[in-house]
């Protein structure tokens, strides 16, 4: 990944209202990626100022270009309300009326519901993982079990008797 990433930011080096760049979250980057939520490496982040996302496409440098393309550029929000909506406007407006404390709420209420959704997902993955191994082993045992009674003598018996009828003719 690391080429096309270099290459990416290359690309974007003279860019007025985008940038691409790498922090090493090991040595002097490491506050401002545990402030961005980065737990692995390497991983990519995308947005503005105060609201990195995730991005989650593939790391070949033509996917990268292009969702750079098409992303990292000016987009509605309180610092572009030229390039909203009417209604994106009104939203951002009246969420500018509120106090930094009620803003602070709000943030923390769908943070919350997205730590819910995760973790309900984990719980869901780890019975699905725990009743995928139930089953395995259910499967194996009653294999095991048809083999020990003999299948494989069945099957020899059959062919057998099956040649034997055929010598016959």
């Amino acid at each position: 990944m690391k080429p096309a990433w270099d290459r990416l930011m290359g690309d974007f080096k003279d860019s007025k209202t985008a940038l691409v760049a790498d922090v090493d979250c090991t040595a002097e980057g490491k506050a401002l990626c545990d402030s961005n939520g980065v737990q692995g490496f390497p991983t990519i982040k995308w947005g503005s100022y105060g609201s990195l996302e995730d991005y989650q496409g593939s790391r070949s440098y033509d996917d990268l270009k292009k969702f750079a393309d098409e992303n990292l550029k000016p987009r509605c929000g309180p610092t572009n309300l030229d390039l909203c909506d009417d209604d994106k406007k009104k939203e951002i407006e009246d969420l500018m009326a509120l106090s930094d404390e009620d803003i602070d709420k709000k943030v923390e209420e769908g943070e919350k519901k997205i730590q819910d959704a995760e973790e309900n997902f984990e719980a869901e993955v780890k019975k699905l993982q725990e009743k995928y191994e139930k089953l395995m082993a259910e499967k194996d045992e009653t294999i095991a079990e048809v083999k020990k009674s003999g299948l494989g003598l069945m099957k020899s018996v059959k062919a057998a008797k099956a040649k034997q009828s055929k010598d016959e003719l």
